[in-house]
């Protein structure tokens, strides 16, 4: 397993980070504890939680399987979503951050949360107000670093000039989702967060379980997978020549002698803007296939055609501008300039 900082910061993190979505959906508290372990002894440090993964279950199974073992591991945590039915049981107002950090520490057991995220784009709330009150949880010491979640590049970069303005503690990471079937971010976030310096936490880097083997081109359904139970699974967003990038996954993961699950995952790591990957399971046996992405590198070649296959058309203005250099640059060979006499 390797480690990298979250952006600029001096924080190290683990390549591959456990999501929890599915503890207490899925895994019972013994399994969560067994995948926990198992996570840490290959080298796992960074686990992904939510305060409304299963309506708080998985924070608090977290805390458990994590029970004398804290200074292991970097905790990541969310708010946003109704934690209840009154009017500010959610979003990012002052008042729900306050109560949801406090929800979160009692669950997981712990004086602090390293990394805390907006989870969603809350319309009601300036911008202002929520980055305030955390930066507060970080001069307080409840959180370490702040986050956002699903943010359009615009509002990113308009937290990010705000916080720089005012003094306040800025975005460490953004979490996107991100797979070969889904790089949308590749045109505006990518950028910004590589201007910025912020690092890059992908969830759904399996495509929601369509990149790991159990598909074939031409098919959005398998029984017993999240698209015949009818959650979670984003196809939606899905490239539209989805089924000619599995092909080439499978095609590769064939060449390379790998699972098409592995070669996925380990695209998402390579990619030079990404700092960790979450990865969830069902059970330890599941995640053990997954953790198997951890400590190599794509060859060359592989990466390459991978790249090649996933990239989708750039949109205006990028598609636009993109031919202008060549413009400027021929502009210089036209007939009747003084440099051609």
């Amino acid at each position: 397993m390797d480690y990298r900082n979250l952006g600029r910061a001096g924080l190290k993190v683990s390549e591959i980070c456990l999501g929890t979505m599915t503890f207490g959906n899925g895994a019972d508290q013994e399994e969560a504890t067994t995948m926990v372990n198992a996570a840490l002894e290959a080298g796992v440090t960074f686990f992904d939680t939510a305060n409304s993964y299963v309506g708080g279950t998985s924070e608090t199974m977290l805390g458990v399987a994590l029970k004398g073992k804290r200074e292991d591991a970097v905790i990541a945590s969310k708010f946003f979503n109704p934690m209840g039915h009154r009017p500010n049981d959610s979003g990012m107002s002052r008042l729900h951050i306050k109560q949801q950090i406090e929800g979160s520490l009692k669950r997981l057991q712990t004086d602090y949360i390293d990394l805390y995220y907006i989870h969603h784009v809350d319309h009601q709330t300036p911008l202002e107000e929520m980055l305030r009150a955390l930066d507060d949880l970080v001069r307080d010491g409840k959180i370490l670093y702040t986050a956002c979640s699903n943010f359009e590049a615009w509002r990113l970069m308009e937290a990010l000039w705000i916080s720089d303005t005012r003094g306040w503690e800025r975005f460490a990471a953004y979490q996107p989702q991100y797979s070969l079937v889904v790089r949308d971010i590749d045109e505006e976030i990518v950028p910004a967060l590589q201007l910025k310096g912020l690092g890059c936490v992908a969830w759904s880097p399996l495509g929601s379980g369509y990149l790991a083997g159990k598909y074939r081109p031409g098919t959005l359904e398998v029984q017993g997978s999240r698209s015949a139970e009818g959650w979670g699974f984003q196809s939606k967003y899905f490239a539209p020549n989805h089924g000619e990038i599995l092909q080439t996954l499978l095609d590769t993961a064939k060449e390379l002698g790998k699972p098409p699950a592995e070669v996925a995952l380990r695209w998402v790591i390579d990619q030079p803007f990404m700092t960790s990957a979450i990865v969830g399971a069902r059970n330890a046996q599941q995640l053990g296939e997954t953790l198997k992405a951890g400590g190599w590198r794509l060859p060359a070649d592989a990466l390459t055609k991978l790249n090649d296959a996933s990239a989708q058309p750039h949109r205006y203005p990028r598609a636009f501008e993109d031919p202008m250099p060549q413009r400027r640059a021929s502009a210089l060979k036209m007939p009747g300039r003084k440099s051609d006499q």
